[in-house]
């Protein structure tokens, strides 16, 4: 292969990775809308994240309690989409223990603990919106505008199980979110007239990190995190600063 060819391969590469990066921007709320929460699975998972963030143990019994007694003989199959659902729709698995009786772990695989900002009759719709926004920011390169925000609010309230009072949720947004340290909202530096943007606060960053979001984010559309170079390596920089700095601050204790 000569230059010319070596360039013009180098070039289609980058335009596909290019290409790529962009369709997952425009599609991140669309690509997390899969996870159906039906009518006979919705009250399990509220109860299982209401669990989830008092960091307590769950047992059939109580699961069965949850769900009407005429769908009990298909509970394994019922608990199935359950379990798909917590785990692809908030990062969260439901494991069973290894010890006598029906007993479940529910583990964090996202990192995030949700807690401070649910506790109602809107968990779901919550935690759902919280997701897709910090996946947001961090796909359009570790920020979003406000405009950017409130697009994926619009798509997102158009979907059942989804939605809460339209003041409710830009509330819950700018000032719940930013309150408990998930967001961090601020003008965009030298911009007249006056622009916003949404960051991930330091509650975010100290429960998760950008290769969680990434993978989670691949398992809901069933890709490998490597089919976006750019996003991969932004996580996989991101992990070694990390292991880095621990590493320091373990040499500084010795």
């Amino acid at each position: 292969m000569d230059f010319s060819e070596s360039s013009e391969s180098s070039q289609t590469s980058s335009s596909e990775e290019e290409d790529a990066y962009t369709i997952l921007v425009m599609q991140v709320p669309q690509i997390l809308r899969r996870v159906f929460i039906g009518d006979k699975t919705d009250k399990l998972v509220e109860f299982l994240l209401l669990k989830y963030q008092k960091k307590e143990l769950v047992t059939k019994a109580e699961m069965l309690h949850i769900v009407d007694h005429d769908d009990h003989e298909q509970f394994p199959l019922l608990f199935k989409e359950v379990r798909e659902c917590m785990c692809l729709g908030f990062g969260i698995d439901v494991r069973k223990r290894n010890s006598p009786g029906d007993t479940y772990n529910i583990v964090p695989l996202l990192g995030l603990t949700y807690t401070g900002i649910v506790g109602d009759d809107q968990i779901i719709p919550k935690i759902d919106l919280l997701i897709v926004i910090l996946t947001v920011i961090f796909v359009n390169g570790s920020y979003a505008s406000t405009e950017e925000i409130k697009e994926v609010v619009r798509t997102r309230q158009m979907l059942p199980k989804r939605h809460f009072p339209t003041g409710d949720r830009w509330k819950f947004i700018t000032e719940d979110l930013v309150q408990e340290g998930y967001l961090e909202y601020r003008q965009v530096p030298s911009s007249y007239p006056a622009r916003y943007e949404f960051l991930w606060g330091p509650r975010t960053h100290a429960e998760t990190n950008k290769m969680k979001v990434l993978e989670h984010l691949c398992k809901v559309n069933k890709m490998d995190p490597r089919s976006y170079p750019r996003l991969y390596d932004q996580a996989l920089k991101e992990d070694l600063e990390s292991a880095m700095n621990e590493l320091e601050a373990i040499e500084d204790e010795v």
